[in-house]
């Protein structure tokens, strides 16, 4: 069977006395797309914060390509091929948002200026953001503020992309393209693990989906499944009476 490219075994998170994350494993398979799901306050951002580096876990491990990287600081998680989105887009807000991605491919990858620029303006037309080019990002809306946030990490070249609601925010006509970006990521050869409350883009854009609740894992399984699922039900609506 071949290396999962990322493998979270019993990991655990505590904050004080609250428990954030409760002996959480899963493992992600190259060329996947699997969506993280769960409530307000389920612990899927801190996840994603310890599987990049952001937190250390009190417990267990993060294996990347069979590696341990449990502990590693975010910039060399980065430079071994992990890059992550953030629900609220965090761009350096006076640069262009050409310049923003320039910046991303040097530092984030490596790469030489007139590469970084290539890259830049190659990512720039993926996500169509090539009319914003020269726009300072302060002056840029939500839905370019959030396609920037992916450019920026495409730069860097990722075989592994965490993804924190990329469609959060989007209209209905908004959405077939944002969907049709993800699957060209995919293409790419980019496995993706997806924080999402869009059920559309869950249905759509994922292989399987994990489901958290208090921490803790619930469900996995197939879009189909998972959304019949009567834990995640109760998860997302309450006890039925």
């Amino acid at each position: 069977m071949e290396t999962p490219v990322l493998s979270v075994a019993g990991v655990t998170k505590h904050f004080g006395g609250l428990t954030a994350v409760k002996n959480f494993s899963f493992d992600v398979q190259p060329g996947e797309a699997i969506g993280l799901m769960g409530p307000n306050g389920a612990g899927k951002t801190t996840l994603v914060n310890i599987i990049y580096g952001i937190y250390k876990p009190d417990s267990g491990k993060i294996r990347f390509r069979g590696s341990n990287i449990g502990g590693l600081s975010p910039h060399r998680i980065c430079h071994l091929g992990i890059a992550r989105t953030y629900q609220i887009p965090q761009p350096f807000a006076t640069l262009t948002a050409l310049q923003n991605i320039i910046v991303a491919a040097i530092y984030g990858r490596g790469l030489s200026r007139p590469d970084a620029e290539k890259t830049a303006h190659e990512i720039l037309e993926q996500l169509d953001l090539s009319p914003k080019k020269n726009t300072v990002t302060l002056d840029m809306d939500e839905v370019a503020l959030k396609r920037l946030e992916l450019a920026r990490v495409l730069a860097t070249r990722p075989s592994l992309l965490l993804i924190d609601e990329v469609a959060a925010g989007l209209t209905e006509e908004e959405l077939p393209r944002i969907l049709e970006i993800l699957r060209n990521i995919r293409q790419a050869g980019v496995t993706i693990l997806l924080i999402e409350h869009v059920m559309k883009v869950m249905t759509e854009a994922v292989d399987r989906i994990i489901v958290m609740d208090r921490g803790e894992k619930i469900a996995e399984g197939n879009p189909g499944d998972v959304m019949k699922d009567r834990k995640v039900i109760e998860a997302y609506l309450g006890e039925p009476e």
